[in-house]
This record gives C-alpha cells, structure tokens and sequence, in this order.
C-alpha cells in the first residue's frame, strides 16, 4: 500500500522487539497521545508495551482508545489472560475480526457494547473486478483431460496447513470409485514432500502443482472453476479469498487454531468443518460438496458471495468506522 496517497499520512513507525521477554515497542507512538486528536485506533496487541503507556495516557486526558484485535481466543495461559484482560480494559471500544472472540470476551465479563466486530477483507474492490469477468471454462478439463470435479488448496505449502491428508482423502475416495482433481496453489515453504506422497500414492495424473501464482485473473479463474476449497489444518484468510470467486470452503473443526476469517464458513452453506484429523470425515464432507449438481452449485456461489458482499470488504469496515468515531 502506497500511504502516501493518504490524505493526512504522518510516518511509519518502527516496532523494536525486547529481547526475550516477548514484548515490544513501537517507536514515536505514546507521545501522540499529546497531539491534538480525540480518537487513536491502535494495533491491539497486548504485547505492545508503548499501547499501554498511550491507553492509560487516554484515560485523565479523556481521549479515546480503539484496539483493533483479534480479541481474546480463548487460548492463552492464565498470565496472558490476565494481561489481555487489564490491556482491553483500558480501551473505549475493540474492534474484532469476528463474532467468536466477542463471545469469548463476554463470558470474560466484557460489556458486549464495547465490543465491536469490524471482521477483515482482502482486496475487495479488486477481486470484484475479476469476479464480474469469470466464466466457465476449460482449464481443468484441458490440464487433467477429465470432467472429474476439482478441490484446490491455496497457500503456503506448510506442515500445519497438512496437505498430506487432503491428499490421502483424494486416494481413499479414488479408492471408493470417486474420482475427483486436486490443484495446489502454492510455494512450498516447508520442505513437505507432498510430490512424493502423490507419486507413492498413483495420484500423478489427477494432482496439478501450480505453484505460486500472484495475478489475481489467474488465482480467480482457478478458484472460480474449482468445486470446493480445502485447507485440512489452520485456515484464515484464504476463506475469504475462496468465498468471494464463489466456492464454498472446508476446513477441520479445531475453531481455536484457525484465523478468524473461519466464520465465514457456514456449514451446509458456504462450506463446512470436518473432525480434525480424521480423514474418513473429510473425504464424507468432500463427497457431499462434489456430488451438488450445477443449479445448486450456482445457488452456493450466490451464497458465498453475499458473504463476502455483505460483511468481508473494506466498504463494510469503513462504515463500522464511521458509525463509532460520530458516535463516540
């Protein structure tokens, strides 16, 4: 992003990470306190000692703190619980990427009005753009010279996205008489050797590495013309990307280990969650969204696209924006 097309842009600011104590500093940011602005929306991460120094500044000086966060996951020791708890505690409102953290920070005794979900986009106005031009096409049945219905994964190629079970569904369902493609997008940045998995499993002909790929034309072509998204481990972003070229998403049931983009992912609606690690759930859940037929299949893209239409875009976030700086 080019800040200085920002009406008003001032600097970036450098974080200086503090030696092994896992905190860090952001260089310039608490004395901003003192300048003459109502509102400060900070990166709310508790791990950022100079936004406590700016958020407790805030409070005699009745100026107005927003954390926007991933919030509370649910998922921290008892001492990061209780840092998150007293960090939040000092800010007007938190912005959450969804609705999962909020629920958590409820039961945590948060007041759910000062909780503000303002979720997370991708490059919108962009990737609608190309939306609007795709169509059906042949790519998958000129690269695999079969009709068979397509899963693609999009991502690093990483240990802890574990692609090797979505390969090991792909050979379990060949086995069952279900033949289907997998493509993966992706640079494989862990040294993962899914190639040879695939070669030890016969699965050469229905498996396309693309490898990495940044134009934005392509990766919507191949999402669009695929049936179905897997990501087997943690999945965050790639939800979004999936939802708006309108293919719905699959990913495993542990929700803490996910980003929160995973909310996204309705099941039976616009995707759905298989047991972790179990590779008879999966390849059930993949049976069930290759075998939708082509009008049902169009009612789903419809589906995902009001997802990301209506709540996962930039348009959306501004107007949270907006809503709360008027009103505060």
């Amino acid at each position: 992003m080019d800040y200085s097309e920002l009406a008003g842009f001032k600097q970036v600011t450098k974080n200086i990470k503090i030696p092994r104590t896992g905190f860090e500093w952001q260089k310039g940011v608490w004395q901003l306190i003192f300048k003459p602005y109502k509102h400060y929306i900070i990166t709310g991460t508790p791990g950022s000692l100079s936004n406590w120094v700016l958020a407790i500044l805030a409070i005699p000086l009745k100026k107005k703190v927003y954390a926007w966060t991933h919030g509370m996951k649910g998922n921290t020791s008892p001492a990061g619980k209780f840092i998150e708890k007293n960090f939040y505690r000092l800010c007007h409102r938190i912005l959450l990427y969804g609705e999962y953290s909020k629920n958590n920070m409820v039961k945590e005794g948060f007041n759910a009005k000062k909780l503000i979900p303002i979720y997370n986009s991708l490059d919108y106005e962009k990737q609608l753009r190309v939306r609007k031009t795709l169509e059906p096409s042949a790519i998958f049945r000129d690269y695999f010279n079969n009709e068979y219905p397509v899963l693609i994964y999009i991502g690093r190629i990483q240990k802890s996205k574990k692609i090797d079970l979505l390969v090991k569904a792909q050979k379990q369902l060949l086995e069952q008489g279900i033949f289907c493609n997998l493509i993966l997008i992706g640079e494989d940045s862990d040294g993962n050797n899914i190639p040879q998995l695939v070669q030890e499993l016969g699965l050469n002909s229905y498996v396309w590495f693309y490898g990495p790929c940044y134009d934005e034309n392509e990766i919507g072509n191949l999402i669009f013309n695929s049936d179905v998204c897997i990501t087997p481990g943690s999945i965050g972003l790639t939800t979004i990307h999936s939802l708006t070229y309108g293919t719905p998403v699959i990913t495993n049931n542990n929700i803490s280990s996910h980003g929160p983009e995973f909310e996204a992912i309705e099941s039976g609606v616009t995707g759905d969650f298989f047991l972790l690690d179990n590779i008879e759930d999966l390849c059930q859940k993949i049976r069930a969204w290759i075998s939708v037929d082509t009008k049902n299949r169009n009612i789903l893209r419809m589906q995902a696209y009001k997802k990301v239409d209506e709540i996962y875009n930039p348009n959306y976030q501004i107007n949270v924006l907006k809503k709360i700086l008027n009103h505060s």
